[in-house]
C-alpha cells in the first residue's frame, strides 16, 4: 500500500471511509486541518471518517521484482512516463488556452476596427452635412430642394410677443439716463487696472452684475470679479470655446467640437450638441428665456433656458460666423461666410430682410435706437452701419475706417457709444443725434479680441488673446 499524497508506503497507515483510499496519518491530518477535504476527490472529509490500517507484525521482503536492475528500469520507465502524459496535457492545454487567447485578440481587434470605420463615417457625415446647401436648385426635375424649418412653439412666440410690444414701446420715450457718462467722459478713458488671467488664447468676454466670464480657445474660463479685482472661480469647460453668454445665474458657452454648454454655480447643468461643425457663436433674447446659437453646419438652433431644451432650428445657405438679438427681441440677425447679414423673424424663423458685407462677417450688433444695426468683416479695417428700415445700398446709412482690424463689436445702452476692438487697439465711434454726425471721442493702443460696456458706460472692459483683462475708465483724482 502507498500513501496517496507521498506515493510512499506509510508508516502509519490509515484509509477514508468514504473513498477507501490510503494515506499517511500525520500528512493526511495535517491537510485536513488545513483544507479539510479529501486530497484526491475533493469532497469533504473529517478526522473521524479515518481509519487506522494494522498490518502484520512480520515484515515481508521486498519483492524480488523489485530489487532486480531491470525491475529497476522498468519502474523509472513507468515513471517516465507518466512525465510524459503529464506533458503532453499541459501542452494541450497551453495550445488551447493560446487559440482561446487568439480569438479573443481578433475579435477586440475587429471591435476596434469598427469603431474607428464607425467614428470616421460620422465625422464624414457631419463634415458633409455642414457643406450642405440647403435649397438646391440643380435637381433632376429642376425644382428647389428645400428643409422645412421649425417655428418657436406658442408659449415661447407669445414671450417673444410681449417682450416685443414692452420694449418697444418704452425704447421711443426712454431718455438718456442722468448719471450716463458722456463724451468727454470717454474721451478721457485710460487703462484703470489690467490682470493676467488663466485663460490662454482668450477668444469672448461676457458680463453680469460686476462679474467677467473669460473663455479661452484651450477650454478655460475664468470668472472675474470687477470689483474685487479677482478671479472667483475657475472652469475646465474642456472643448475650445468661440463665444460666451450670461444671464442670471447660467453662463453659457459654445465650442468648437459644435456643443453649447450651461453652467450653474460652477457646475455643469446642461449640455446641447446640435451643430455638425462647430458653433461659432451666442445670443440672448431680451427676454432671457431664449438663447440663439449658430453654426458652421448652416443652421441657428434656439433654446429654452428655463426648460435647457432645444425648441427650434432653422436652415440657411451659408455657414454663420456671428449672431445677435434685435433689443426688442423680434428679429434674429445672422452673419455668414458669404458675406451677408441675415435678418429672421424670431417665431417663424422666415427671412425678414438681408444686408451684404462683401466679406465673412466678424461680429455685428444691433444699436439700443432699434433701426441700426453694425457689422465688420474679417480682414476689414472698417465698420458698416445698416438701417433696418431701408433696403439695398440705401440701407447703408454709414461705413467708419477704424483703421486697424476689427474683432468685436459694443453699442452702449442708449445707442450713441459704439466701441471696436481689434489687435491695433480698441476704439469709441460716437453718433450725435442733435448733430447727426459721427466722431470718434477715444482711441486706445490696448489690444483686445473682445470689449463689453460697463454700468452707466463709465468703463470699458475688454480681453486680449493672452488673457490680460484691461478696464478702461475716467481716472480718479487724488
Amino acid at each position: 500500500m502507498l500513501c496517496a499524497i507521498s506515493g510512499e508506503a506509510p508508516q502509519e497507515p490509515v484509509v477514508s471511509k468514504k473513498t477507501g483510499t490510503v494515506f499517511e496519518k500525520r500528512l493526511i491530518e495535517k491537510y485536513i486541518e488545513e483544507n479539510g477535504k479529501d486530497p484526491v476527490t475533493g469532497d469533504e472529509l473529517d478526522l473521524e471518517d479515518l481509519l487506522p490500517l494494522k498490518s502484520s507484525r512480520i515484515v515481508y521482503p521486498r519483492p524480488p521484482t523489485l530489487t532486480s536492475i531491470p525491475a529497476l528500469l522498468s519502474t523509472f520507465q513507468n515513471e517516465w512516463d507518466s512525465l510524459a502524459l503529464e506533458t503532453y496535457k499541459l501542452k494541450q492545454q497551453l495550445a488551447q488556452t493560446r487559440e482561446e487567447l487568439a480569438t479573443a485578440l481578433y475579435q477586440h481587434d475587429a471591435a476596434v476596427r469598427v469603431i474607428a470605420r464607425l467614428t470616421k463615417e460620422r465625422d464624414e457625415a457631419r463634415d458633409a452635412l455642414s457643406k450642405v446647401t440647403v435649397t438646391a436648385g440643380s435637381a433632376g426635375n429642376g425644382e428647389a430642394m428645400a428643409v422645412d424649418n421649425e417655428a418657436l412653439p406658442e408659449e415661447l412666440a407669445a414671450k417673444v410677443d410681449e417682450t416685443h410690444q414692452k420694449l418697444s414701446k418704452s425704447r421711443k420715450k426712454r431718455p438718456v439716463p442722468s448719471d450716463w457718462a458722456s463724451a468727454d467722459d470717454v474721451a478721457s478713458f485710460d487703462v484703470k487696472s489690467s490682470e493676467s488671467l488663466p485663460v490662454p488664447q482668450a477668444t469672448s468676454i461676457a458680463l453680469e452684475t460686476g462679474y467677467a466670464a473669460i473663455s479661452g480657445l484651450k477650454g478655460d474660463v475664468a470668472i472675474f470679479s470687477v470689483d474685487a479685482a479677482k478671479v472667483e472661480r475657475s472652469l475646465r469647460i474642456g472643448e475650445p470655446v468661440t463665444d460666451t453668454a450670461w444671464t442670471g445665474q447660467s453662463v453659457i458657452f459654445a465650442t468648437s467640437k459644435g456643443s453649447v454648454k450651461v453652467f450653474q454655480g460652477g457646475n455643469q447643468v446642461a449640455s446641447f450638441s446640435e451643430h455638425a461643425g462647430p458653433a461659432t457663436a451666442l445670443a440672448l433674447h431680451p427676454g432671457e428665456e431664449i438663447l440663439a446659437s449658430v453654426g458652421t453646419d448652416k443652421s441657428f438652433v434656439f433654446y429654452d433656458l428655463n426648460e435647457l431644451k432645444r425648441v427650434t432650428r432653422v436652415y440657411t445657405e451659408s455657414s454663420l460666423t456671428a449672431c445677435a438679438f434685435h433689443p426688442d427681441g423680434h428679429l434674429f440677425a445672422a452673419g455668414t461666410t458669404s458675406g451677408d447679414i441675415k435678418l429672421y423673424m424670431t417665431k417663424t424663423g422666415e427671412e425678414a430682410a438681408s444686408f451684404s458685407l462683401g466679406a465673412p462677417v466678424q461680429a455685428l450688433v444691433f444699436s439700443e435706437n432699434g433701426y441700426w444695426i453694425a457689422a465688420t468683416a474679417k480682414g476689414q479695417t472698417t465698420v458698416t452701419i445698416f438701417d433696418l428700415r431701408k433696403e439695398g445700398d440705401a440701407a447703408t446709412a454709414k461705413v467708419l475706417d477704424i483703421g486697424s482690424s476689427v474683432q468685436s463689436l459694443a453699442w452702449d445702452y442708449t445707442g450713441q457709444f459704439l466701441a471696436t476692438a481689434g489687435p491695433a487697439g480698441l476704439t469709441v465711434q460716437q453718433y450725435s443725434k442733435s448733430s447727426r454726425k459721427w466722431s470718434e471721442p477715444l482711441r486706445s493702443a490696448t489690444p483686445a479680441v473682445a470689449v463689453r460696456w460697463g454700468p452707466n458706460a463709465s468703463e470699458l472692459i475688454a480681453v486680449n488673446e493672452d488673457g490680460v483683462l484691461s478696464i478702461l475708465g475716467t481716472q480718479e483724482s487724488s
